[in-house]
């Protein structure tokens, strides 16, 4: 029996357990945020982040892999793009927060719903890369969707925006640069952690704090929220390493799709026909992206066998 080969297929399936497992946290994220919505969404995100590199940097100790965090930041270059990137994550955070704890899920789904054709555009814009017609078609689409909403609403979707650009640059600056994904966020908070301490302590002192001045259930959800923040985050960079990024695509859609539904059926926020028809060509945009990505990702293989060096050949030195 060949056991790589029996071993392959259990890999796949934990790689996709743990990707789909990130995007359900993330999509029930409007769940542990909603009861806490007479918090200031400045402190829940400062909890969250200063709990968040508690966790991270135990569970580093824990792998011996602390050293990663030190060798990224003794590297100048790279501490300075990772101090930018934990600006980028927590303006994502703070924005997310707020908007959920504002009756604006349904603006929040949208912005992850935008984000992967954001993501296109940085890498035109940023990176030079070239798109084809299918590609070209779908940011058309998104576009118009944008353009409908804003004219219909009478001004622009800035918190779907401002998660889709702040999450869509953290993605591309993080890509540039060599971190192991949990040590980067472990240095990445590491770095601003100092500055939510610095607020916590100050909001304690002059009696302003959330933590331990509410409740208890208040206090040990936002204890919790480091868990939260960091679990799907390792589930997500364990998965990603294993399973074809296409197939990380399509199932990145769950989270948003989730709160989406949040957003309607348990928090009824109103899903007028003007709302879904810009909804409707974002996802048209989606349909297209994703059915691209789809069809190249199918005709690699094929195009790999095609060229590949006869087995008798590769054997000749």
């Amino acid at each position: 029996m060949n056991t790589s080969a029996a071993a392959a297929p259990a890999s796949f399936n934990r790689g996709i357990l743990a990707v789909v497992g990130a995007f359900l946290i993330w999509g029930l994220l409007p769940l542990y945020l909603k009861p806490m919505h007479e918090v200031p969404a400045l402190k829940i995100m400062s909890h969250r982040l200063l709990w968040c590199c508690l966790f991270v940097m135990t569970w580093l100790a824990w792998r011996g892999q602390l050293r990663n965090v030190r060798m990224a930041l003794a590297d100048g270059p790279t501490r300075l793009r990772l101090f930018f990137t934990a600006l980028l994550i927590s303006v994502n955070w703070i924005v997310y927060v707020w908007g959920v704890n504002s009756g604006h899920v349904l603006e929040t789904s949208l912005g992850y719903f935008i984000n992967p054709l954001v993501n296109v555009l940085l890498g035109v814009v940023i990176l030079r890369e070239r798109l084809n017609k299918a590609q070209w078609t779908a940011v058309a689409f998104a576009g118009l969707g944008v353009a409908w909403l804003t004219i219909q609403t009478g001004k622009l979707p800035w918190i779907a925006l401002s998660l889709a650009i702040s999450f869509g640059l953290y993605g591309l600056i993080r890509k540039l640069v060599k971190v192991d994904a949990i040590a980067g966020l472990g240095a990445e908070t590491l770095l601003i952690a100092p500055f939510a301490a610095i607020y916590l302590g100050w909001l304690e002192y002059s009696g302003q704090g959330a933590f331990s001045h509410s409740t208890l259930v208040i206090d040990l959800m936002l204890f919790a929220g480091g868990f939260v923040t960091a679990i799907p985050l390792a589930l997500f960079a364990f998965g990603a390493r294993i399973i074809p990024y296409s197939t990380v695509g399509l199932i990145q859609y769950i989270g948003p799709t989730m709160q989406l539904l949040l957003g309607i059926f348990l928090y009824h926020e109103p899903f007028t026909a003007t709302r879904a028809i810009g909804f409707a060509m974002i996802w048209m945009a989606l349909v297209i992206y994703g059915g691209d990505g789809l069809l190249r990702s199918r005709r690699r293989p094929q195009e790999a066998v095609a060229t590949a060096v006869p087995p008798e050949a590769a054997t000749i030195k």
